[in-house]
């Protein structure tokens, strides 16, 4: 499991503690490409009880098919509705005051209606609320984590919008949402292996858009996948890690190798240059470049969703 717990995070939980008694409505961004993983458990945990607006962002970047798919499951939930948007259409946002006001109920008139915004890091809050606000309020970046503290913002439409830094949660369970996080862009480069992040994006993309990745790269053949016999080996703490090329089906390694020698990443002497290949398979991902893709869908959610403990037991350091 992924640990990620940066000191100012802990310290945006309380502030979000503090703020939700006078909050109306939340409205949570998602990356529309993986509504499931970036959705944090932590915060679904602490707003339980507050109706939810759940704004799919970068929906121009996901497969319609898919968001119409997570934008129903969501609608079908208590207190919850769902809107995609590309973060940077204003036609897109325009349906966002009206759609606070109808989750808030009854407000008194003299008042605008209070909406606290989350998400986690690089899911595009910050361009939201700029879009919103019709200006630069909230500082945007292609790093996660840019937000570091609260902000305030009244919009048209009697909104008032607070913004509060991206949050991730203490460990991250489910591995193949860390997978899908850290090749979205939304957890640092750093945090997993490159390579392997591109392995495992390589075989997912095989499985679920093989004509599309076949046809950005000219991929002839996408090798199937032979298990790895220590594929189910105990971790150090007792966690058995899931063998995500084996899921997917399709051998993540070979499909990356040849991205690679196509992409200047052969070396002298036939040496393949593995990071090359992530590199161009990563950044071409996350742009858009292989069309529009979703990464999951609602019949990814594990049915022991084992996250919502680790949302309730974060710890303030």
């Amino acid at each position: 499991m992924l640990g990620w717990y940066p000191g100012h995070m802990n310290k945006a939980r309380r502030q979000i503690l503090e703020a939700l008694p006078e909050i109306d409505v939340v409205i949570e961004v998602l990356d529309a490409r993986l509504p499931y993983s970036s959705a944090n458990p932590m915060l679904a945990s602490l707003t339980r009880h507050k109706p939810v607006l759940k704004i799919l962002s970068r929906a121009d970047l996901a497969d319609p098919e898919r968001t119409r798919e997570w934008t129903a499951h969501f609608d079908a939930q208590s207190a919850t509705r769902a809107l995609a948007v590309t973060t940077t259409n204003a036609r897109d946002l325009k349906r966002i005051p009206k759609l606070c006001h109808e989750l808030a109920g009854q407000v008194r008139a003299d008042r605008d209606v209070r909406v606290m915004v989350m998400g986690i890091p690089n899911v595009g809050k910050s361009t939201l609320i700029n879009g919103l606000a019709g200006r630069t309020i909230a500082k945007t970046g292609n790093e996660p984590a840019v937000t570091k503290r609260q902000q305030k913002v009244r919009i048209a439409g009697q909104v008032a919008l607070i913004d509060t830094p991206g949050v991730l949660w203490p460990k991250i369970e489910d591995q193949a949402s860390a997978y899908r996080l850290a090749a979205s862009g939304a957890i640092r480069d750093t945090a997993i292996d490159y390579v392997e992040v591109a392995v495992v994006a390589a075989a997912e993309l095989a499985r679920r858009y093989p004509d599309a990745l076949s046809g950005r790269y000219k991929l002839k053949e996408l090798p199937a996948y032979r298990p790895n016999p220590e594929a189910d080996r105990v971790d150090a703490d007792g966690d058995a890690r899931p063998d995500l090329l084996a899921l997917a089906g399709f051998d993540g390694h070979a499909i990356l190798a040849t991205i690679a020698a196509k992409r200047g990443g052969l070396r002298a002497g036939g040496e393949m240059d593995l990071h090359r290949g992530a590199e161009v398979l990563l950044h071409e991902l996350r742009d858009g470049k292989l069309g529009r893709l979703t990464l999951e869908t609602p019949a990814d959610i594990p049915t022991e969703d084992a996250t919502e403990d680790g949302a309730d037991t974060a710890v303030d350091r």
